[in-house]
């Protein structure tokens, strides 16, 4: 659709307050971990690539790409050389991107140098893929940067980017980051390179970090609660930050985007779907159980799983193994933070700080999403294990060979060798060196006897795994001293 020149440039004097000598307004102090990375491709990219800032709704995405171009401003690059513009307003939408650069070009003249291009929500970009192939291949003279909540990456156009863009995963808040933005004072702890030398410590230095972490626990469980999603972490009112969170994953990512980029016509079914999901959050996934309890057909109840997916609402973890034991296996689903599935079904903060059975599924969606967040770059490939026996560890990573099982035992009872079972037989048969139970308290920490000379167990608070995870992350972006 045609939309007058002057109209667009009106738009986009909104969404660049530099071009008028203006600050950018509300901008953060403080950095998420996946600045550092962002940053480092603007300035000095590793190779000629386009960067895609990936991620749900709400986690942040926009204010990463206003922290960069205030950044670059800082830094001296002239105003009228940035553009930042988002898909998500109608009129830009309806314009088009070749619109909104000759309207951008027609108020800001072009200087000569290096231009850099931000665009929000980049999906809502016609045949999106194939215009930033053209401009990274051909138009050397740009950086683009864009975002995607819902990037459909099955798609031909995706398909004819590979290698044409960078993609940087921005998952909800970490607990450290979390921490950052409540500006809660805390006892410093000790910051650590990896989990590995945490076990060198004596014990009498393991019971000391207890004592001083103790105060982390209770905000620790807030986060379950409350989440990792930045625009809601503040709200005094737990109720009315799940209120908004469930607003923004079932009315705009799921009955809007999933209608207006996949063509979803059954809304009502996909929003069942999810709310199934919400119900067996961290379960095995029942493709048959959920066909039938939704009147669908398996192959559409495994499409709108792989939807969520592509949303960035949900982690799809396989079954360990290669070949047949993973074709014949049944996934494993994690929602994408522990505070969706409370916000979705409308579950105050009492009805999960004192169900156990709850809350420790909300420590292992956690656990699992500091993980990922952590090592996901360094092409750390996770699934879970099960045997014919039924024995189980919640999660596995496997990186340079190595497998590392990570066992979740978020209750009251410390941590003992007779209920590690699973845990036990996968590092007897698969050979791994070493184990991990993330337990629920502060005190249940340290080696675990036992007459395996062969591999090692090792007990670390939740609290302390998402905090350490999280500040590693920030650290490793060189964003933080």
């Amino acid at each position: 659709m045609r939309i007058e020149k002057e109209e667009l440039t009106a738009v986009l004097g909104q969404f660049n307050p530099w071009w008028r000598g203006e600050p950018i307004p509300d901008l953060p102090d403080w950095h998420r971990a996946s600045f550092g990375e962002l940053y480092t491709w603007i300035i000095a990219p590793p190779a000629n690539r386009a960067v895609m800032l990936s991620g749900a709704r709400q986690v942040g995405k926009t204010t990463l790409l206003m922290q960069a171009i205030d950044s670059l401003l800082k830094s001296g690059t002239p105003p009228g050389d940035i553009l930042y513009a988002t898909f998500d307003h109608p009129i830009l939408k309806l314009g088009g991107i070749e619109a909104v650069l000759e309207a951008w070009r027609e108020r800001e003249p072009k200087r000569g140098g290096q231009e850099y291009i931000f665009l929000d929500e980049a999906q809502f970009v016609r045949d999106w893929g194939t215009w930033v192939k053209h401009q990274v291949d051909f138009v050397k003279n740009r950086r683009i940067f864009f975002t995607g909540s819902a990037m459909p990456l099955t798609q031909a156009d995706q398909e004819s980017g590979v290698g044409r863009w960078h993609t940087i995963r921005l998952t909800t808040l970490s607990f450290f980051e979390y921490l950052q933005l409540q500006k809660v004072d805390l006892p410093k702890l000790p910051t650590i390179k990896s989990l590995r030398e945490v076990f060198k410590w004596p014990q009498a230095e393991l019971r000391r970090l207890s004592e001083v972490a103790s105060p982390y626990y209770a905000h620790f469980n807030e986060y379950l609660v409350r989440g990792g999603f930045p625009q809601t972490v503040l709200i005094e009112s737990i109720t009315q930050a799940q209120k908004l969170l469930r607003e923004d994953i079932i009315d705009k990512a799921i009955k809007r985007d999933m209608t207006a980029l996949f063509g979803v016509r059954r809304v009502l079914e996909l929003e069942q779907t999810f709310l199934y999901l919400c119900r067996h959050d961290g379960g095995l996934l029942d493709i048959s159980a959920l066909s039938s309890n939704l009147q669908v057909s398996r192959q559409t109840a495994q499409h709108y799983i792989e939807l969520l997916e592509a949303t960035h609402l949900v982690y799809r973890l396989q079954p360990f193994g290669y070949g047949k034991e993973v074709l014949r296996g049944r996934c494993k689903v994690y929602l994408a933070d522990a505070a969706i599935a409370p916000a979705v079904m409308l579950k105050g903060k009492a009805s999960i700080i004192e169900n156990s059975e709850a809350l420790s599924i909300a420590a292992e969606a956690a656990v699992l999403k500091h993980l990922f967040a952590r090592y996901y770059q360094q092409n750390v490939r996770f699934t879970y294990w099960r045997n014919k026996k039924d024995l189980e560890v919640d999660l596995v990573a496997e990186v340079l060979g190595q497998v590392i099982p990570f066992e979740v035992k978020y209750r009251s009872q410390p941590a003992e060798l007779k209920n590690l079972k699973g845990l036990l037989t996968f590092c007897d048969e698969k050979k791994a060196d070493r184990g991990y139970v993330i337990t629920k308290s502060l005190d249940d920490f340290g080696v675990l006897t036992q007459p395996h000379e062969a591999f090692q167990i090792f007990r670390i608070p939740a609290t302390l795994l998402c905090y350490w995870m999280g500040e590693m992350e920030l650290r490793e972006h060189k964003d933080i001293d």
